[in-house]
């Protein structure tokens, strides 16, 4: 029975899985992003969300115990929004994000999703696929009172790109032109092809990993 593996604390991601009718195993890696991103130097946005969805996916890999990894596919997501030809992430703190809004409202972007998928089987890496996920993002232009109330809630200091599309953010999101799972973190549709390449099919992660 193949297990899925989520190497990520993103409330988002697990809300798409779960969604899709697919329980995971949540485990968090914890590599350095920032040592990652800075050993790449000026790699294209998407080589550096691959990059970074790799090593998580591995990292988690290298925690299983043998229940798990007897037979299961990790997945390992980054997310990265390009604005301006910059790739920014998290901001962090409420002056980050109100800067980004500031500069990005009534314009548009593209958010960048790197996915990494392993396969597992008797404890070992198996197969590997990576791939990229792009969405270009619309935003509004909130007002300034909006904006303020919105960084007050917090939510746009711990996601990337300071928005959300699927919590309070969306109120602030005029379109998009793509797949709306990739903006939350993981794209389904990217995902299905992946598991696909590694001989995984939707019906047997349904069948394995039904949610309670």
């Amino acid at each position: 029975m193949t297990r899925i593996v989520l190497g990520s604390a993103s409330a988002g991601r697990l809300s798409v899985l779960r969604k899709a009718g697919v329980e995971p195993v949540v485990l968090v890696s914890d590599v350095d992003e920032d040592a990652i991103i800075a050993s790449l130097g000026d790699a294209r946005p998407g080589d550096v969300v691959r990059a970074l969805a790799t090593a998580k996916a591995q990292r988690v890999a290298e925690s299983l115990d043998a229940s798990l990894s007897s037979d299961c596919v990790v997945i390992g997501c980054d997310s990265m929004l390009e604005f301006d030809g910059r790739l920014t992430g998290k901001p962090g703190t409420p002056d980050v994000a109100r800067r980004q809004w500031n500069s990005m409202a009534g314009r548009s972007a593209v958010l960048h999703t790197g996915h990494c998928v392993l396969r597992l089987t008797d404890g070992a890496v198996t197969a590997q696929v990576s791939e990229l996920g792009s969405t270009t993002v619309r935003f509004g232009e909130p007002t300034a009172s909006d904006l303020e109330a919105y960084l007050d809630t917090g939510e746009p200091l711990w996601v990337a790109g300071a928005f959300t599309l699927d919590g309070l953010g969306s109120w602030f999101i005029d379109g998009i032109d793509g797949d709306p799972s990739n903006v939350i973190g993981l794209s389904l549709p990217l995902l299905r092809r992946m598991l696909a390449q590694l001989g995984v099919s939707v019906a047997q992660l349904w069948a394995a990993n039904r949610p309670e």
